[in-house]
């Protein structure tokens, strides 16, 4: 089995540029898992993982083989070199290559009568990864990203969303190819937006619906304000007028799943 044990070593030196930079990622189209579960759930979501490096003191090569459902290559790696590739504090030993998928908008299956989360624009990768935990937990058909800012395989975004990012299914597409997606599967689309809006709970999403979120900061441009079904609000009794984004899909979503019987 190959060992590696320096950080200078060209190999690690080229993983550490896969973690930093999404323009590694898209020329290789590959990106770094990191933790067991995370693997796991990578590998049902249909994901193929190219190699797997760990640190013997935190997990064996049996426990390895019993985790992995591909033949991937094994690399026997040191402590410091783990330390260089991991992210988290805690950790568990293990780290995959994974290989990207294309993510999109053709590529989704959707139900007769689907759920969708649409997120504009959004940026930092934590809220992202909230999305994704949230989608989960309510079993949507799919995740939007329209006009996205950010990798969907930057390390944060799969360490946030603890794994989710495999558990749904997620396109990317500019905010004139969503609309239009949306549109020719006659999916009523609901944007969540101050201007000509009505109470969200007031609103029926029981039948084919998409929930459109914007930014905290400029929410959701004109072109998603124009082509919604309906504007909807979350009313506010504070002294400001927003929330965080993954806390007002949240709310959305799980109206909806009400609405729906759960």
């Amino acid at each position: 089995m190959k060992q590696i044990t320096s950080v200078q070593n060209p190999y690690i030196k080229s993983l550490v540029q896969l973690q930093e930079k999404a323009k590694t990622r898209k020329q290789t189209g590959t990106f770094l898992i990191e933790g067991q579960r995370e693997i796991m759930l990578a590998q049902k979501g249909g994901y193929e993982l190219e190699t797997i490096l760990f640190l013997p003191e935190l997990i064996s090569e049996n426990e390895i083989k019993q985790l992995t459902r591909q033949k991937v290559e094994l690399i026997e790696i040191s402590k410091e070199v783990y330390q260089k590739l991991a992210y988290r504090d805690t950790t568990e030993g293990i780290l995959a290559i994974a290989k990207t998928k294309s993510l999109q908008l053709s590529d989704l299956k959707l139900s007769d009568n689907p759920l969708i989360l649409v997120a504009e624009a959004t940026e930092k990768p934590g809220n992202i990864g909230a999305l994704l935990r949230t989608a989960d937990a309510a079993n949507l058909d799919a995740v939007i990203i329209a006009n996205p800012k950010s990798d969907m395989y930057n390390p944060n975004v799969v360490r946030s969303s603890v794994g989710c990012l495999f558990t749904r299914q997620i396109a990317i597409g500019s905010t004139e190819e969503v609309i239009a997606y949306l549109k020719e599967k006659n999916i009523a689309i609901y944007c969540a937006t101050l201007q000509d809006s009505t109470f969200y709970h007031t609103q029926d999403y029981s039948t084919p619906s998409a929930l459109v979120v914007g930014t905290e900061a400029t929410g959701l441009t004109e072109a998603w304000r124009n082509a919604s079904t309906k504007n909807i609000i979350i009313p506010m009794q504070g002294e400001i007028d927003s929330m965080n984004v993954s806390v007002a899909a949240a709310i959305l979503i799980f109206e909806a799943k009400r609405q729906r019987g759960f």
